[in-house]
């Protein structure tokens, strides 16, 4: 091997999403907007549940801490996907690397154990309408939420500690728009046997814990709605349920695709377009899906721009 292959690589290049600069610009432009919107739409449903009182109930406490996630999540890769759009150097650290799969890491596991949490409160208040304030009480919906977060932690502290036993003399060149694990194991000269090991058997625990959490949970609720007499109320349930459940599938399904296909780091192609579903386009879609599918967020949204 040429001499210069064998020296360490602690700097990285983000190749992001195309190498013709002409369209670069169209790409800032598309992905501020977006970024913009992600973060008034989620700040926007985090205050207006903060600030009315009818909705300080478990399912928006969960609904408001998914916003915050969210954006965590578009903030911990965006704004540096912005800064490579306008700077010619895209370099990034490895220490930078490993901080922004960090928090990555954090939110998108707090994410899909909030999910679950939704799912159960929804499965309470449709299956056991009587039992709902004791089953969920506040102290309950706290002590999930907590654990959500605790959770992603300690999921982000192994993976990221595992990548200390790593060494990167090959290519530095991150064929990804942000720092992700899976390219750093595609560019390491030690074979990453143990670190994909580790991902797939948490990332896949994770996902079927939480994945059968919310299926069993909306299988009770299909059930329920379907013995229901009333029509009002079966279309109530189900616009209730029909929100969640589309953000749910779009979540998962490329989180699902993401890290627990097989062929991990072979397929390097296919992290772009799964990527972009789960960092930019469900953050972008959630506060629109779960507020105007939602009769009390547009009710108490009428009740604000009609004072105004």
């Amino acid at each position: 091997m040429p001499e210069e292959n064998h020296s360490m690589k602690n700097e990285f290049i983000l190749t992001g999403f195309t190498d013709k600069p002409e369209l670069t610009s169209l790409f800032f432009v598309v992905f501020f907007v977006i970024y913009l919107v992600t973060i008034v739409g989620n700040l926007g449903l985090m205050i207006l549940i903060s600030k009315e009182r009818c909705l300080h109930t478990p399912m928006y406490m969960f609904l408001g801490n998914l916003a915050l996630v969210d954006s965590c999540c578009a903030s911990a890769i965006t704004p540096k996907m912005l800064e490579n759009f306008l700077s010619k150097d895209t370099m990034i650290s490895l220490y930078e690397c490993m901080l922004q799969f960090y928090f990555l890491c954090t939110v998108e596991t707090a994410d899909c154990f909030l999910l679950a949490a939704m799912a159960y409160d929804r499965y309470v208040a449709i299956c056991s309408p009587l039992q709902y304030h004791t089953r969920m009480s506040k102290k309950l919906c706290v002590q999930m939420i907590i654990g959500a977060f605790i959770a992603g932690n300690l999921h982000s502290m192994i993976h990221v500690g595992l990548l200390f036993r790593l060494a990167f003399c090959a290519s530095n060149h991150i064929h990804h728009f942000y720092c992700d694990i899976l390219p750093l194991y595609r560019l390491s000269c030690v074979d990453p046997y143990v670190n994909e090991l580790v991902l797939f058997i948490f990332s896949g625990s994770i996902q079927v814990f939480t994945i059968g959490s919310v299926l069993i949970s909306y299988l009770y609720i299909l059930f329920t709605i379907f013995k229901m007499k009333s029509k009002e109320g079966r279309a109530k349930a189900f616009s209730t349920c029909a929100s969640h459940f589309l953000s749910v599938s779009l979540f998962y399904g490329s989180l699902f695709f993401m890290y627990v296909r097989p062929n991990l780091l072979e397929e390097g192609d296919k992290d772009i377009p799964a990527g972009v579903l789960f960092t930019i386009v469900v953050p972008l879609l959630n506060p629109f899906i779960y507020s105007l599918r939602n009769k009390e967020v547009v009710s108490v949204l009428r009740k604000i721009l009609k004072k105004k």
